[in-house]
């Protein structure tokens, strides 16, 4: 589905992303995983194309990054992206305006799953609230690659799972799903293959159960091995 061959995308000559070559395929949940300032962000930015990179390539369905992806891809973001006027109803609106494979019917009974009120504004919701606000309408979106970007971050402990268990009721067999997350140990749970990236550069990659085999060790104790003293350069 997707497919980059040596991306590069620097910042004041600092590589974010660092020569990754990289495939997704249909009917999969992936990890992405790494620290702060590892290059995940900026490969879903790329991914979604939002970001050009400095160089390489990158294919939606064997076509280049545009107006074909972004109506194929859907990418949430890790920063609250909503004007603060709007209602929870007003955002699924919005994103009715922009997208045709936005569905107003699920977004409602995503809002009603996650204890959301479609009537409150956005200026007057907290961390918590946001983050699932960002998740259901992502989700109402009938893509084929879905994107997101530290899904749980804000989210309560007791809430995790219901967030967690409305995310796999999206996935079809025609989907794929990026999640990435420093809550590794959530993630492992529910992902069919993890990618560690260190330094904007593709570490390890593979089928999740594969790696426990072939490593005899967990997807958390593995991320624990790889980034054990990293220091976020950028």
């Amino acid at each position: 589905m997707l497919e980059c061959k040596n991306l590069i995308k620097k910042y004041r000559n600092k590589a974010a992303v660092d020569d990754l070559s990289l495939q997704l395929e249909t009917g999969r949940i992936y990890a992405l995983l790494g620290p702060n300032g590892s290059g995940k962000t900026t490969f879903m930015k790329i991914a979604a194309g939002l970001v050009k990179p400095t160089s390489g390539e990158i294919f939606f369905e064997q076509q280049p990054i545009g107006v074909f992806s972004k109506s194929q891809v859907a990418y949430m973001p890790t920063e609250a992206y909503f004007y603060t006027y709007m209602t929870g109803k007003d955002v699924g609106l919005y994103y009715q305006d922009f997208f045709e494979d936005f569905s107003m019917e699920k977004y409602s009974a995503l809002l009603s799953t996650m204890d959301l009120d479609p009537s409150q504004k956005v200026s007057k919701m907290s961390s918590g609230m946001m983050a699932k606000l960002k998740i259901a309408v992502t989700l109402s979106r009938n893509a084929k690659l879905i994107m997101l970007d530290e899904p749980l971050n804000g989210i309560d402990i007791i809430a995790r799972d219901r967030i967690i268990r409305t995310i796999l009721d999206s996935f079809t067999p025609e989907k794929t799903f990026v999640l990435s997350s420093h809550l590794v140990d959530e993630l492992e749970k529910v992902i069919d293959h993890a990618i560690f990236i260190k330094n904007g550069r593709l570490i390890l990659e593979g089928d999740a159960e594969l790696i426990r085999q072939e490593h005899g060790k967990s997807i958390v104790d593995m991320y624990k091995e790889i980034y054990a003293e990293v220091v976020p350069s950028f």
